[in-house]
């Protein structure tokens, strides 16, 4: 089983950190958040992992190397310019069979074999793992006729969406909707898919999960691993 990680970003919303680190280097407890991800895909019976990589790409490599401390052989596909979410996965060969995408900074108790049996029964080319999250407004919102007339006014309202975990498995038949070299996001391929007529599936998840996108984020995100460990590594 195969499975691409997402290394090549920048990390700008957590700067200065991520000025001399790469975001899956930012420490949770005693180790690195993508370090939790590969137990996890470990444990989930992925065994081949590409790390897309860009931004100070030889750190990632002189601490990850071949994968063989974490059970699994890891490999690395490089951007020359940033490409987007999508874009990397063309450059990627052997993407014959069934693929997990994940981003690197991903902190989460869902079970990705779990998830992987779930887009098996489906039968779509892409599944997309998805989470509520709750946005507050924490202003008065004014509703407008159209034109000047106030219509209606909402005091900070709260806002219930469905976001995109990071967290996707693919068929490898959603490679031919990306051009080679070139920029694309997730948004966009899924948007390339659905015109396409082709099914694209969401995986519901009620349990722990957090992008570490913000300092913020990543500082709870460490005070929730240090409470939590025996969830997001029970065989730890």
């Amino acid at each position: 089983m195969k499975a691409v990680i997402l290394a090549g970003g920048k990390g700008t919303r957590l700067a200065p950190y991520t000025h001399i680190l790469p975001k899956p280097l930012m420490p949770i407890g005693d180790m690195p958040i993508m370090e939790l991800l590969l137990w996890q895909m470990q444990r989930a019976g992925v065994d081949d992992i590409v790390l897309t990589v860009g931004h100070l790409a030889e750190l990632l490599r002189t601490f990850f190397k071949n994968g063989e401390k974490w059970g699994v052989h890891i490999s690395y596909s490089y951007e020359d310019d940033p490409l987007g979410t999508a874009g990397p996965l063309s450059l990627i060969d052997g993407l014959d069979e069934t693929f997990l995408v994940t981003n690197g900074d991903v902190m989460t108790t869902l079970d990705l074999g779990e998830l992987l049996a779930f887009h098996k029964a489906q039968g779509g080319a892409a599944t997309i793992a998805v989470h509520e999250r709750q946005v507050k407004i924490n202003l008065g919102v004014v509703q407008l006729d159209g034109g000047n007339i106030i219509a209606g006014y909402i005091e900070k309202p709260t806002y219930d969406y469905t976001v995109s975990m990071g967290i996707y498995v693919f068929e490898p038949r959603v490679l031919q909707y990306i051009p080679y070299n070139e920029y694309l996001d997730f948004p966009d391929l899924v948007l390339k898919l659905i015109a396409a007529g082709d099914k694209v599936v969401a995986y519901p998840f009620d349990g722990y999960w957090k992008d570490l996108g913000y300092a913020d984020d990543y500082e709870q995100a460490a005070r929730d691993f240090k409470q939590m460990r025996a969830q997001f590594l029970p065989e730890d």
